[in-house]
Parts: C-alpha cells; structure tokens; sequence
C-alpha cells in the first residue's frame, strides 16, 4: 500500500476541508494522520494518507485540480516504506505555555533550550491574541522529554528562560488516556 503526504495552502473560506475529505473519499483513501489551521489568514493542511492501489504521484495530483483551480496550492509526495508510520516516543508528555508581548525570537529561544535537552517537539503552535494595541504573542509546545529528564527538570529550564524572554512560560504534564 503506497502512503503519500499531501499539504493543501491556500486563502482560507468555508468547505475546504469538506472539498478535500470529498475527494479523499472518492478516490477511496485512508487518512492516517491530519493537521489543519489557520495561519495569517491562509489556511494550511497535511494529511498522511494511503490507498490499496494508487502509486503514481500524478494519479493523485489530478484528483486535487479542481482545489488548485479555486486557489489553493495542492503537494503530494509518496512517502518511503515505514514514513506513514507514528514513531515510538518513549518519554514523559509536557505540554509548554508561553504568553507574552509579542518580540522576535521567543520560538528560536525556547525551541533552543529544548533541543539543547534533547527534547522531542511533537506539536508547536503559535498565535497573536489580544488587540492590535496591545498584542500578546501565544506558544503551545506539546513535547516528549528523554529519560534523563522529568517535568521537574523541565520547569527549571523554562524558569531560567521565563526571565530571559520576559515571558509568562508553564509546563504541564500530559497524562494519555487509552479508550
């Protein structure tokens, strides 16, 4: 079974994920994994997804013409064997909150401290909240921390940063739930 990844950009409106899922269904595909948002008012889309006997690139790019023709920037790219496939994360979840006003370089000072630790981003999201006088930057990190690190050690590395950046920064562990 041949997994691909496709990213769909464009202005955002009403019914483009409605558009998309329509034709992920005609073509009979599976949907691994999805992320869609907003951003600066373009909305932004990757699905992994696979199908029993789709491989061709091309075959799948035609079924997506009729998005690009209202606007939208439409990517396929097949994904090698074990791509599609959710990676083995062993660790502590932490979710990291930053609030603040809105400077340069919060995500590269935070996203650098992590990195430094050898801790796994998941999933970043950033957004401006507020008023256009007073805009107030916001960070969500969901992240997987080594075995050498607990959220205790977490929380002292975004202390030490909350007073660099002058920031409002929280770490929470996230507990999973299985259903």
């Amino acid at each position: 079974m041949q997994h691909f990844a496709l990213t769909i950009i464009g202005r955002d409106r009403p019914g483009i994920v409605s558009s998309t899922a329509e034709i992920l269904f005609q073509l009979g595909c599976n949907v691994a994994d999805s992320s869609s948002t907003i951003l600066g008012g373009q909305f932004a889309m990757i699905l992994i997804l696979s199908h029993p006997e789709i491989s061709d690139i091309e075959q799948m790019e035609q079924a997506f013409h009729g998005l690009e023709e209202q606007g939208l920037s439409v990517f396929v790219r097949a994904l090698k064997p074990g791509g599609e496939q959710r990676p083995d994360l062993p660790g502590e979840l932490c979710m990291i909150s930053v609030y603040g006003s809105d400077k340069p370089g919060i995500v590269y000072q935070v996203t650098k401290v992590l990195s430094e630790n050898n801790i796994n981003i998941v999933d970043l999201n950033t957004k401006l909240i507020g008023s256009a006088e007073r805009p107030v930057y916001v960070m969500m990190c969901e992240t997987v921390l080594p075995e050498n690190l607990d959220d205790d050690d977490l929380k002292a590395l975004m202390d030490e940063l909350k007073q660099q950046l002058n920031v409002d920064i929280s770490v929470r562990t996230v507990t999973p739930v299985e259903l």
